[in-house]
């Protein structure tokens, strides 16, 4: 459960940081006990693409004076 701030802008990325560090476990995952390949190869895909959108949404949070040690 997270704390909603009042700004849309704010809350959306915490939100979504929250929901791609979530789409990276599950990814790992499938990587460590997946057997399909072509879905391995899609998961392999969603950790680096979310692991880029989390590094920008930590980014603007921080300019907003949100920084990731305040969300744990």
């Amino acid at each position: 459960s997270m704390s909603m701030t009042g700004k849309t802008d704010v809350d959306f990325a915490m939100m979504m940081r929250m929901h791609h560090m979530g789409a990276i476990e599950m990814a790992q995952i499938e990587l460590r006990d997946g057997k399909d390949p072509k879905i391995r190869q899609m998961a392999k895909k969603i950790i680096g693409d979310q692991q880029k959108e989390i590094a920008q949404f930590e980014s603007f949070l921080a300019k907003q004076g949100h920084p990731v040690d305040k969300m744990k």
